[in-house]
Protein backbone atom coordinates (compact mmCIF):
# COMPACT_ATOMS: atom_id res chain seq x y z
CA UNK A 1 0.00 0.00 0.00
CA UNK A 2 3.07 2.39 0.53
CA UNK A 3 4.34 2.20 -2.69
CA UNK A 4 0.74 2.93 -4.20
CA UNK A 5 0.52 5.99 -2.02
CA UNK A 6 3.96 7.20 -2.86
CA UNK A 7 2.74 6.71 -6.58
CA UNK A 8 -0.43 9.05 -5.53
CA UNK A 9 1.47 11.50 -3.84
CA UNK A 10 4.40 11.56 -6.60
CA UNK A 11 1.72 11.81 -10.06
CA UNK A 12 -0.35 14.68 -7.56
CA UNK A 13 2.86 16.97 -7.71
CA UNK A 14 3.41 16.13 -11.80
CA UNK A 15 0.37 16.42 -12.85
CA UNK A 16 -0.54 20.10 -11.94
CA UNK A 17 3.09 20.53 -13.52
CA UNK A 18 2.42 19.53 -16.31
CA UNK A 19 -1.07 21.13 -16.75
CA UNK A 20 0.93 24.73 -16.43
CA UNK A 21 3.00 24.33 -19.29
CA UNK A 22 0.36 22.94 -21.39
CA UNK A 23 -0.40 23.55 -25.15
CA UNK A 24 -2.10 26.91 -25.73
CA UNK A 25 -3.18 28.73 -28.25
CA UNK A 26 -1.46 31.44 -30.76
CA UNK A 27 -3.19 33.50 -33.21
CA UNK A 28 -0.58 34.18 -36.82
CA UNK A 29 -1.55 37.21 -38.98
CA UNK A 30 -0.60 36.56 -41.78
CA UNK A 31 -0.09 39.42 -45.30
CA UNK A 32 0.97 39.61 -48.26
CA UNK A 33 0.65 42.76 -50.75
CA UNK A 34 1.13 41.53 -54.45
CA UNK A 35 2.56 44.90 -56.67
CA UNK A 36 1.76 45.85 -59.90
CA UNK A 37 4.28 45.26 -62.21
CA UNK A 38 3.91 49.05 -62.94
CA UNK A 39 2.62 52.18 -61.15
CA UNK A 40 1.24 55.25 -62.86
CA UNK A 41 1.64 58.98 -60.85
CA UNK A 42 0.57 62.31 -61.65
CA UNK A 43 3.52 64.60 -61.51
CA UNK A 44 1.85 67.57 -59.81
CA UNK A 45 -0.70 66.87 -56.82
CA UNK A 46 -3.22 69.66 -57.93
CA UNK A 47 -4.43 71.33 -61.69
CA UNK A 48 -7.17 73.67 -62.71
CA UNK A 49 -9.62 74.75 -65.22
CA UNK A 50 -10.93 78.07 -65.31
CA UNK A 51 -13.94 79.18 -67.37
CA UNK A 52 -13.32 82.74 -66.95
CA UNK A 53 -15.86 85.38 -67.22
CA UNK A 54 -18.68 83.95 -68.61
CA UNK A 55 -21.19 86.69 -70.46
CA UNK A 56 -25.29 85.73 -70.64
CA UNK A 57 -25.68 88.78 -73.65
CA UNK A 58 -23.59 86.40 -75.53
CA UNK A 59 -24.69 82.44 -74.18
CA UNK A 60 -21.65 80.81 -76.50
CA UNK A 61 -20.45 77.63 -74.99
CA UNK A 62 -17.25 77.72 -73.35
CA UNK A 63 -14.88 74.63 -74.06
CA UNK A 64 -11.40 75.47 -72.28
CA UNK A 65 -8.33 73.12 -71.75
CA UNK A 66 -5.58 72.14 -69.40
CA UNK A 67 -2.94 69.66 -69.52
CA UNK A 68 -1.69 67.35 -66.52
CA UNK A 69 1.62 65.16 -67.16
CA UNK A 70 2.01 61.79 -65.58
CA UNK A 71 4.60 58.77 -65.02
CA UNK A 72 4.75 55.45 -65.22
CA UNK A 73 7.22 53.55 -63.47
CA UNK A 74 7.92 49.58 -62.53
CA UNK A 75 9.34 46.70 -63.80
CA UNK A 76 7.64 46.07 -66.80
CA UNK A 77 8.70 48.31 -69.79
CA UNK A 78 5.27 49.31 -70.45
CA UNK A 79 2.77 50.27 -68.36
CA UNK A 80 -1.19 50.13 -68.71
CA UNK A 81 -3.24 52.79 -67.28
CA UNK A 82 -6.62 53.93 -66.76
CA UNK A 83 -7.74 57.46 -65.92
CA UNK A 84 -11.13 58.51 -64.43
CA UNK A 85 -12.89 61.11 -62.34
CA UNK A 86 -15.21 61.57 -59.44
CA UNK A 87 -18.00 63.26 -59.41
CA UNK A 88 -17.17 66.44 -57.80
CA UNK A 89 -18.81 67.91 -54.53
CA UNK A 90 -22.25 68.90 -56.08
CA UNK A 91 -23.22 66.14 -58.36
CA UNK A 92 -26.29 65.31 -59.14
CA UNK A 93 -26.21 62.23 -60.99
CA UNK A 94 -23.94 60.06 -62.88
CA UNK A 95 -21.88 62.35 -65.22
CA UNK A 96 -23.69 65.80 -63.75
CA UNK A 97 -21.20 67.73 -62.49
CA UNK A 98 -21.73 71.20 -61.02
CA UNK A 99 -20.23 74.25 -59.79
CA UNK A 100 -21.53 76.05 -56.55
CA UNK A 101 -21.42 79.39 -56.18
CA UNK A 102 -18.96 80.72 -53.73
CA UNK A 103 -21.99 83.08 -51.37
CA UNK A 104 -25.37 82.04 -52.98
CA UNK A 105 -25.14 78.38 -51.76
CA UNK A 106 -28.71 76.72 -53.93
CA UNK A 107 -27.11 78.77 -57.08
CA UNK A 108 -25.22 75.90 -59.22
CA UNK A 109 -23.72 75.85 -62.50
CA UNK A 110 -23.53 72.53 -64.71
CA UNK A 111 -20.70 71.80 -66.48
CA UNK A 112 -18.96 68.62 -68.41
CA UNK A 113 -15.06 66.79 -68.14
CA UNK A 114 -13.20 64.73 -70.75
CA UNK A 115 -10.12 63.07 -70.10
CA UNK A 116 -7.92 62.47 -73.48
CA UNK A 117 -6.34 59.86 -72.89
CA UNK A 118 -8.87 57.95 -70.45
CA UNK A 119 -6.71 54.31 -70.86
CA UNK A 120 -3.56 53.38 -73.05
CA UNK A 121 -0.09 51.68 -72.89
CA UNK A 122 3.05 54.09 -72.64
CA UNK A 123 6.73 53.37 -72.01
CA UNK A 124 7.56 53.33 -68.80
CA UNK A 125 9.66 56.13 -67.20
CA UNK A 126 8.34 58.61 -69.74
CA UNK A 127 6.43 61.84 -69.43
CA UNK A 128 2.74 61.45 -70.69
CA UNK A 129 0.36 64.43 -71.30
CA UNK A 130 -3.93 64.26 -69.94
CA UNK A 131 -5.67 66.49 -71.26
CA UNK A 132 -8.44 68.04 -69.35
CA UNK A 133 -11.37 69.61 -71.27
CA UNK A 134 -14.40 71.32 -69.56
CA UNK A 135 -17.00 73.10 -70.95
CA UNK A 136 -19.83 74.92 -69.69
CA UNK A 137 -23.14 75.49 -72.28
CA UNK A 138 -23.90 78.84 -72.82
CA UNK A 139 -27.81 77.94 -71.90
CA UNK A 140 -26.88 77.15 -68.60
CA UNK A 141 -25.12 80.37 -67.93
CA UNK A 142 -27.79 82.76 -69.77
CA UNK A 143 -29.91 82.59 -66.39
CA UNK A 144 -27.09 82.12 -64.08
CA UNK A 145 -27.07 83.94 -61.05
CA UNK A 146 -24.54 86.51 -61.16
CA UNK A 147 -20.78 85.55 -58.68
CA UNK A 148 -18.29 83.29 -58.87
CA UNK A 149 -18.32 79.43 -58.86
CA UNK A 150 -16.11 76.15 -57.68
CA UNK A 151 -16.08 72.76 -57.69
CA UNK A 152 -13.25 70.22 -56.99
CA UNK A 153 -13.23 66.79 -58.68
CA UNK A 154 -10.53 64.19 -58.30
CA UNK A 155 -8.74 62.63 -61.25
CA UNK A 156 -7.12 58.96 -60.82
CA UNK A 157 -4.77 57.17 -62.31
CA UNK A 158 -4.35 53.50 -61.97
CA UNK A 159 -2.34 51.13 -61.64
Amino acid sequence: MRPIFFVIIILSFLLPMNMCYGAGNNILSVKATVVSNSNCKFNSATSSINFGNLDPATPNDRTVDTSVTFRCQGSAPEATFSITHDSGSYETGPDALRMRHTTEVNEYLPYTLTLNPQSGTVPKGTNQTLTITGKVKGTDFQNAYTGNYTDTVVISIAP
